[in-house]
C-alpha cells in the first residue's frame, strides 16, 4: 500500500507540474482544465480499483464513482475541489468503511475532495429539498462503477421527476439575484470574484443550467440551434469564458490553492503574465483590469438577455395580447417591445425613445429579450448624424427631466451599449479603473453611482423622510435647485476626462459646456455645469484641508463660489461624489464638515462681502451663546463659578473662541470650573456630532500631543481632527474627534468601546506624559502592502493667523500620526490644529504649526522638519 501511495503521489505531482509548464508556455486554460479533469479521472480509477478489491461484504454491492459540480462538467482548475458522489445500492457498514479508506487515500495523495455517500433514494430526497444538490446531479458524470446505478440516477434527476423547468428557473434566478447582491450588484468591484461576482463564470454556468434543464441543451452551442443565441453572441460568450478561465487558472497557480478573488496581491503579476505594459497614461495593471471589466460587462449583458429570453419561454409560454404604447412600442406580459423588427432601422431615434417610454410606464418590468437583441444589433446607427438629430437630443434631455426612473434609464442605457455610443467620451471611461484603494469602482460605474446618489436626495424629499438625518439637508437643497437636469449632466461629466492626461476637471468642464450648448441649454446653464465640473473637488478639498471655522477661510470660499445657486449645486454634487467613490468613505465626520462649510458659506453669502463676519464679531457671538447655555444649566448662579469662568475665558485667548463651538465651550467650562483637583488632567469623553469627542485640559508639556495620539491609536480609534490651544496661564485645551479604525462612528462599529475606559486610560497615562509609551503595533491592512506611496511634505504661510501650514502626504499605516507627533516634539514644533484625511492607501494630513515661540517656521526649520519626518516615516 505504501508503494502504491508513493506512486499515486508522484503521478499527481507530475500532473500538476505538467499543467503549470504548459500554462506558462502559453497553452490556454480551456484546454488545460479539460486535460486536468481527464488525468484526475484516470488517477481516481486506479485508486478506486485498488480499494474496491478490498471491500468486505457478505454479498456484492453495486457502487458508482461519480463526478459532480464543475468536475462533473469536466472543468477542473488547479485549485478546484474534486466533488464526488459515491452512489450505492445500499450503504451498510462495510461499504462505508471501504469508501472511507478510498477518501482517506485521496487526501493522503494530496487531493482536496468534497464528497457525499448516498443511495438513489437519498439522492432524490436531498435533491428535492435543495436546488444546489439538484444542479450538481444534472452535471453528474460517471468515472467508474455501475452504469445501471448511474443511469437510474439520471432518471431520478429528470425535470419530470424533480424541479420542473419553471420551478428550476425561478429558484436559480432568485439564487443569482442574491449572489449578485453580495457584490453590491456591480461587475466593477475593486477586487472582483472571477467565479461568483456579477458577469463571472457562475453567470455563464447559470445559462447552461437553465438551457440543459428546460431545453435539453447539453452545450451552449445548442442554444444557437434553439434560436436563443446568435452565432456572434455565442462567440462572445465563449471568448469571455475563455478569458475568465485563463484568469482563474492563473490565480490558482499563483496562490497554490483555490483563489477566485482577483486580489491586489495578484493583479500586477497577472497583468505582466498576460502581456500588458505601462504606457504614458495607464499602468499595465489598469489595462489588464479594463479588459477584465469590459469582458464581465459584456458577459453580464448576455446573461441578462438570455435570462429574459428564458423567462419569456418558460414563464410566459403563451404570448399575451399586446398593449399599444404609441406608434413604435407595445407591452406584452409586462415587458416593452417594438411593434416590429424594423422599427430601429426606420426610426433610429427610437433607440432613445424606448428608455423614455420605460420611465413613463413604471409598471413595466423591463424590455423583452428580442427587443434587447434588436437594440444591440442596431447600435451601429448611433453616429454623428444620429447625435445631431434634434429629436435624439431632445429625447436624451427629456430622459434626464423625468420625475422617476432616471438612474434606472441610464443604467439600462449603459448595459445595452447605448450610453457609450451616444456619448463617445463616456465610452472611453468604461471599465477604466484607478489602481488605488480610494476609488473602489471603475470610472463609469462611479459616475452612475453619483447620479443614483443624487436621485436618492430627490426620493428622501419626496417621501418626506425626516429620519434620514445625514441627507435631510441634501434633500431640502435638492428640492430648491431650479434645474435638476443640470446637476445630472454635471454628474455625468465630472470624471469623464479621467485617463486622458492633464487636469481632468478642466478638460471635463470644456466637454460639459460643449454638450450643454449642443443640447440647446442657455449659455448661463452651460457655464454653470462647466463650473461645477471644473470645481467638483473644491468643497471637499476646502473642508478637508482648511480651517473652516476661521471666518477668513469662509469669506474667501464664499467669494470663490459667488452665489447660493453655485453653492447649492456644488454641495449636492460633492456629497454624491464622495458617497459614490467608496462606500466606506462617507461617514458622520465628512457629513458634518461639509454641512458646516455649506451653512457657514450660505450665511456669508447672505451677509455679502461688505458685511462679512470678522473675528471680533465671531468671538463675541460665541461667548454670548456659550454663556446662554451655562445660564440655562444653572451654572452661573454660583458667584464663585462665575469668577472662575471669567478667569478661565480671560486666559483662554481669542483662538479658543474661534475654534470651538458654543456648546463645546460650555461643556469644557462646566468641567474645568467644577474640578476640585487643579493639578490632575481633566479628560472628557462624549458622543459628538461627528464621532467621539475627546477633550483634555492640563498643563502644557512637550510630549503631550505625542502621548495622546499614541494612546488613542492604541485604543483602536482613528483621529479625524485635532485642535490644540495653549492658554496664557500655561494650560492647554486639546480636543480630538475620533472614529473607530474601521471609519465608522464608535456607536455603530462592531467593536465595543467604553467611554469610561477611554477616559480612565488617558487620565492614567497623561499624569506622566514624559514616561516612555509603547509604539502602536497594529498590523496594516493586507492591501496596503501592494502600494508604495512616496512621502511629500509641503509648507504654506498662513499669514492671517501667523502660522505655518504643513501638508504631509504619505502611505497610510497604523501609528502614523503618533510618528509625526514624535518628530514635532523632537524639533520643538508647536501644533495648533491638525486635520487628518485618508484616501485609500494614501494619508494626507494637514498641520497648523509654529515654532516654540509661536512664530511661523523659518525656512531652515522647515527644511530640517521635512527631512526629520521623511526619515521617521521611511
Amino acid at each position: 500500500m505504501a508503494s502504491s501511495l508513493d506512486t499515486f503521489r508522484n503521478t499527481l505531482k507530475d500532473i500538476r507540474q505538467s499543467l503549470r509548464d504548459r500554462f506558462v508556455a502559453g497553452e490556454p486554460a480551456n484546454i488545460l482544465v479539460r486535460t486536468h479533469s481527464d488525468r484526475i479521472d484516470a488517477l481516481l480509477r486506479q485508486v478506486w480499483r485498488q480499494i474496491r478489491h478490498g471491500f468486505s461484504s457478505s454479498e456484492p454491492t453495486r457502487l458508482a464513482l461519480i463526478a459532480v459540480g464543475g468536475y462533473g462538467r469536466g472543468e477542473l482548475h488547479p485549485g478546484s475541489d474534486i466533488d464526488l458522489l459515491l452512489l450505492g445500492e445500499r450503504t451498510d457498514e462495510s461499504v462505508r468503511q471501504g469508501i472511507g479508506e478510498f477518501i482517506a487515500m485521496l487526501w493522503d495523495i494530496g487531493l482536496e475532495v468534497g464528497h457525499s455517500v448516498r443511495t438513489l433514494r437519498e439522492c432524490e430526497t436531498e435533491a428535492r429539498a435543495d436546488i444546489t444538490i439538484a444542479t450538481n446531479l444534472m452535471e453528474a458524470r460517471l468515472i467508474e462503477g455501475s452504469e445501471v446505478l448511474f443511469d437510474a440516477l439520471r432518471e431520478c434527476a429528470r425535470p419530470d421527476n424533480i424541479w420542473p423547468g419553471r420551478a428550476f428557473f425561478e429558484a436559480k434566478w432568485s439564487e443569482q439575484q442574491a449572489r449578485h447582491h453580495k457584490f453590491h450588484d456591480t461587475t466593477n468591484n475593486l477586487e472582483p470574484n472571477v467565479k461568483e461576482g456579477p458577469g463571472g463564470l457562475r453567470d455563464i454556468q447559470m445559462i447552461g443550467w437553465v438551457a440543459k434543464r428546460h431545453f435539453g441543451a447539453d452545450t451552449l452551442q445548442d442554444l444557437v440551434e434553439h434560436d436563443f443565441l446568435t452565432e456572434s453572441e455565442y462567440q462572445s460568450l465563449i471568448k469571455g469564458q475563455d478569458f475568465l478561465w485563463d484568469v482563474r487558472f492563473a490565480l490558482h497557480a499563483l496562490a497554490g490553492r483555490r483563489e477566485d478573488r482577483l486580489l491586489f496581491d495578484y493583479q500586477r503579476i497577472l497583468a505582466e503574465k498576460f502581456g500588458y505594459r505601462d504606457d504614458g497614461r495607464h499602468l499595465a495593471v489598469e489595462h489588464f483590469m479594463k479588459q477584465y471589466y469590459c469582458t464581465i460587462g459584456e458577459l453580464s449583458r448576455l446573461n441578462e438577455m438570455l435570462l429574459e429570453l428564458f423567462q419569456e419561454a418558460i414563464l410566459y409560454p403563451d404570448s399575451a395580447e399586446a398593449i399599444p404604447l404609441g406608434r413604435r412600442f407595445q407591452a406584452r406580459n409586462g415587458f416593452l417591445e417594438v411593434v416590429n423588427e424594423n422599427i430601429f432601422k426606420h426610426y433610429p431615434f427610437a433607440l432613445l425613445e424606448l428608455f423614455l417610454i420605460l420611465q413613463q410606464h413604471p409598471t413595466l418590468s423591463g424590455v423583452r429579450a428580442t427587443t434587447i437583441r434588436l437594440i444591440r444589433d442596431h447600435r451601429y446607427l448611433i453616429n454623428d448624424t444620429f447625435r445631431s438629430d434634434i429629436r435624439v437630443r431632445s429625447l436624451f434631455i427629456e430622459i434626464l427631466r423625468q420625475p422617476h426612473g432616471i438612474t434606472g434609464a441610464l443604467r439600462r442605457m449603459h448595459r445595452y451599449g447605448i450610453l457609450g455610443a451616444y456619448l463617445p467620451l463616456f465610452e472611453a471611461i468604461i471599465g477604466q479603473m484607478q489602481y488605488d484603494l480610494f476609488h473602489v469602482y471603475t470610472v463609469d460605474e462611479h459616475t452612475l453611482f453619483v447620479i443614483g446618489n443624487l436621485r436618492t436626495f430627490a426620493a428622501i424629499h419626496r417621501q418626506k423622510n425626516e429620519q434620514n438625518e445625514k441627507f435631510a439637508l441634501c434633500a431640502k437643497v435638492f428640492a430648491e435647485i431650479p434645474k435638476q437636469e443640470l446637476l445630472y449632466i454635471a454628474g455625468l461629466f465630472h470624471d469623464i476626462a479621467k485617463g486622458r492626461g492633464g487636469d481632468h476637471s478642466r478638460l471635463g468642464a470644456a466637454d460639459a459646456q460643449e454638450f450643454c450648448l449642443q443640447h440647446d441649454f442657455s449659455r448661463y446653464d452651460a457655464m454653470l455645469v462647466a463650473w461645477l465640473v471644473e470645481n467638483h473637488l473644491l468643497l471637499s478639498m476646502t473642508s478637508q484641508r482648511k480651517d473652516i471655522y476661521d471666518p477668513d477661510v469662509i469669506n474667501h470660499f464664499a467669494a470663490e463660489v459667488g452665489d447660493r445657486t453655485h453653492l447649492d449645486y456644488l454641495y449636492l454634487l460633492t456629497v454624491a461624489d464622495i458617497r459614490g467613490t467608496n462606500p466606506e468613505l462617507w461617514n458622520d465626520w465628512k457629513h458634518i464638515l461639509l454641512r458646516d462649510l455649506y451653512e457657514a458659506t450660505l450665511l456669508a453669502l447672505r451677509r455679502g462681502p461688505e458685511n462679512s463676519v470678522q473675528q471680533t464679531d465671531r468671538i463675541a457671538e460665541t461667548k454670548e451663546e456659550a454663556l446662554q447655555i451655562l445660564r440655562q444649566e444653572g451654572i452661573l448662579k454660583d458667584e464663585g463659578r462665575k469668577d472662575r469662568i471669567e478667569a478661565l475665558w480671560q486666559s483662554a485667548g481669542a483662538d479658543y473662541f474661534l475654534r470651538y463651538r458654543p456648546n463645546e465651550i460650555a461643556w469644557h467650562t462646566d468641567a474645568i470650573t467644577d474640578s476640585q483637583n487643579r493639578t490632575a488632567p481633566i479628560v472628557l469623553v462624549r458622543e459628538g456630532r461627528a464621532g467621539l469627542d475627546i477633550f483634555v485640559y492640563m498643563r502644557d508639556r512637550d510630549r503631550l500631543f505625542q502621548t495622546s495620539t499614541t494612546l488613542i491609536d492604541q485604543l483602536n480609534l482613528s483621529i479625524q481632527d485635532a485642535r490644540i490651544v495653549t492658554a496664557d496661564n500655561g494650560m492647554t485645551f486639546n480636543s480630538y474627534v475620533v472614529l473607530a479604525v474601521s471609519g465608522h462612528t464608535v456607536v455603530h462599529d462592531s467593536t465595543r468601546y467604553d467611554e469610561r475606559e477611554i477616559r480612565e486610560t488617558l487620565i492614567r497615562q497623561l499624569r506622566h506624559p514624559d514616561e516612555a509609551i509603547s509604539p502602536v503595533s497594529r498590523l496594516p491592512r493586507r492591501q496596503l502592502r501592494h502600494f508604495t506611496t512616496d512621502t511629500t511634505i509641503l509648507f504654506h504661510d498662513n499669514d492671517a493667523n501667523h502660522r505655518t501650514i504643513m501638508e504631509v502626504s504619505t502611505g497610510d499605516r497604523p501609528g502614523l500620526l503618533s510618528q509625526i507627533a514624535a518628530t514635532l516634539t523632537r524639533c520643538e514644533i508647536r501644533l495648533h490644529k491638525a486635520r487628518i484625511a485618508t484616501f485609500g492607501e494614501r494619508a494626507e494630513d494637514i498641520f497648523f504649526i509654529t515654532d516654540k515661540d509661536n512664530r511661523p517656521l523659518a525656512e531652515p526649520i522647515r527644511e530640517c522638519l521635512r527631512m526629520k519626518i521623511i526619515e521617521e516615516l521611511a
